[in-house]
Formats: C-alpha cells, sequence, structure tokens
C-alpha cells in the first residue's frame, strides 16, 4: 500500500481524525492522529453512488478504510466510528474487506464543509450491491466522522 508510510507522520495542520484501540503504528500517545494532508497521501478512490441523503447520485472520493486501518497496523473484528456530534456507531471489520467502504473527503470533487456532512464521510458503494441497501449499511455510513476506535 504505497502512501500509507507517509499517513503516521505527525500531523502539521489540525488533526481532523484520530484512530485509537488496536492499532500499531500511532504518532501522539496512544493514539494516531490524521490532518487533511495525511488523509489526501493516502491512495485515493472515488465512486459514483446513489444514497438517502442526496436526491441523486453523487461522487465521492477519498481514501479506503482499509487503506486507513492499514496505515496504523490496525486488528480487531469491530471499529467504532464517532461524528462531531458524538453519534457513534459500529462497523464490522469484515466489511472493510468485502465492500470498497470509502472515507470520502470529496463530494462530486468538492470538499465537503462539515455543515454539509463533512470534513470526512465513511460511505459504503450503496448501488454495487443490493444488499447494502438498507438502513443496516445506511446507518453505518457516518458523516462528520473524527475518530475510530478498534477492538
Amino acid at each position: 500500500m504505497s502512501g500509507a508510510a507517509l499517513a503516521l507522520d505527525a500531523p502539521k495542520e489540525r488533526a481532523i481524525l484520530s484512530i485509537t484501540g488496536k492499532i500499531v503504528e500511532k504518532n501522539a500517545g496512544d493514539k494516531a492522529r490524521f490532518d487533511m494532508r495525511m488523509i489526501e497521501a493516502l491512495p485515493q478512490h472515488s465512486f459514483t453512488t446513489s444514497t438517502p441523503w442526496f436526491d441523486k447520485p453523487v461522487k465521492f472520493t477519498g481514501p479506503l478504510l482499509s487503506d486507513v486501518l492499514a496505515a496504523v497496523k490496525a486488528s480487531g473484528s469491530q471499529i467504532s466510528a464517532v461524528a462531531i456530534n458524538d453519534y457513534k456507531i459500529s462497523i464490522p471489520m469484515g466489511d472493510v474487506g468485502k465492500y470498497k467502504v470509502i472515507v470520502a473527503r470529496q463530494i462530486d470533487d468538492k470538499s465537503i464543509p462539515v455543515r454539509e456532512k463533512g470534513p470526512l464521510f465513511v460511505v459504503y458503494p450503496f448501488d454495487s450491491a443490493a444488499e447494502l441497501r438498507t438502513s443496516t449499511y445506511y446507518e453505518r455510513s457516518i458523516w462528520q466522522l473524527k475518530a475510530l476506535d478498534v477492538q
């Protein structure tokens, strides 16, 4: 995973994502902190999908959740994802390998402001499989992501 090694330099700007729990690579005490440049340094992926939150299909761009977790050498069976407003949801680690879940930093090639679900938004490729178009997976697509705790 080229680019992942760059991800654990200390953040040079304001950190927007913290990862704790069962991780090996850390850059801030017991956690790994990422600023937007570090997120951008990871391999970027895009997909266009329909969602319940937008009137038409939109393009999401960002690193795969699997690449973010690989950058910190995460291991475990569950990921607790926390939003800026403290909304919390559990994402099974199995989803990370089975689906191309993105930690989106852009919607339709534009940065995502906080007031529009940003700056980071965990998104499943809903249009890629019928089983993803259910409330279970919609609930796991957490916007305004600020933290991941791997257990």
